[in-house]
């Protein structure tokens, strides 16, 4: 059985490829829906000696079927957000303890001690439904913080503007975390003159305004946060695992957690260091639904493990995975 213990204490990459694999077996002899993908791809685990081996799993899956790996009782059920009308991601979740563990103790590796920190979370279209696993984690965040300022805002923007200020004469640690489209609210009303707060941004518009270009979203933040730098969290429903990144849209994983790029006119075809193509995930917190994820991210993947996110494919499915429609 794998143990939290085992997830959580990687110390090499020789040992991140060991559970990796080791995982790898476990899903496929326990997830009905990844052994199937797995042997219409003829990939047994004898065939599978590294992680370049191991398949990943297209991500629409979590749309159309169950992903679970344990025959553990659902605990919750995480959904990600949707147009009206459209099929939402369904990450059920056996284990919530595991995921607790996942970004807590990701938040300590590189944040370190959340007791430091007051933590504002402005995330209006998250609190706006159920199911959200990052309202979860930022709840929990809030609540660890045990700083009577933490807490959540929707449209009271004043009064976030007003807290920031009394926290910054405090010189009070802080992270202001935020969907992008509410960040911008909060800038386009007041300038405030940031030093010991940590901006984050958890990307997306939501629908409420115009896509616009990582860089160009941060440097109006930057500028109507007077930061010099403006962080980013990197997640989805289908992970229990984050990558965060500290400025210029570079993120580093935690150490169970690793980003590889597969090739954008073969999805079955990984690829080397600094070339764009899909983002796949492995994340092994994820060892009771499927650790090995297909993103519909674009994305470069560096040597030394960093990766940044380009942007996503255009189509529906990804190119190459239709045939794997079960």
């Amino acid at each position: 059985m794998i143990s939290k213990d085992d997830i959580f204490n990687i110390k090499s990459d020789a040992e991140f490829e060991s559970l990796a694999l080791e995982v790898f077996r476990f899903q496929f002899e326990n997830n009905t829906v990844y052994r199937s993908f797995c042997d219409l791809l003829y990939k047994h685990p004898s065939d599978v000696k590294t992680i370049e081996n191991i398949p990943f799993l297209p991500i629409q899956f979590f749309k159309s079927h169950q992903v679970v790996s344990s025959n553990n009782s659902i605990e919750t059920t995480f959904t990600s957000s949707g147009t009206t009308g459209s099929t939402v991601s369904t990450h059920l979740v056996t284990d919530l303890k595991l995921y607790e563990a996942s970004f807590r103790e990701g938040f300590k590796h590189f944040y370190g001690n959340i007791q430091d920190y007051a933590v504002l979370a402005l995330l209006p279209s998250y609190l706006e439904r159920d199911g959200s696993s990052l309202i979860y984690m930022v709840n929990d965040l809030i609540v660890a913080s045990k700083h009577p300022k933490s807490g959540f805002y929707l449209n009271n923007l004043e009064e976030l503007k007003n807290t920031l200020q009394i926290l910054e004469q405090k010189k009070q640690k802080t992270l202001l975390i935020g969907v992008s489209f509410a960040l911008l609210d909060l800038v386009e009303q007041f300038q405030l003159n940031l030093k010991h707060t940590v901006v984050m941004e958890t990307g997306g518009m939501k629908g409420r305004r115009k896509e616009i270009i990582r860089q160009e979203l941060h440097n109006i933040l930057k500028t109507g946060f007077d930061v010099p730098k403006i962080h980013s969290e990197y997640g989805m429903t289908e992970l229990l695992s984050q990558a965060y990144s500290k400025g210029n849209g570079i993120f580093e994983c935690p150490p169970w957690m690793k980003i590889l790029t597969r090739d954008t006119e073969d999805a079955l075809t990984l690829q080397k260091p600094n070339k764009t193509g899909g983002i796949n995930v492995i994340d092994l917190a994820n060892v009771n639904s499927c650790s090995f994820i297909a993103t519909q991210d674009l994305g470069k993947a560096y040597k030394n493990g960093s990766f940044e996110i380009i942007g996503r494919f255009d189509i529906s499915d990804i190119r190459g995975c239709n045939l794997m429609a079960l």
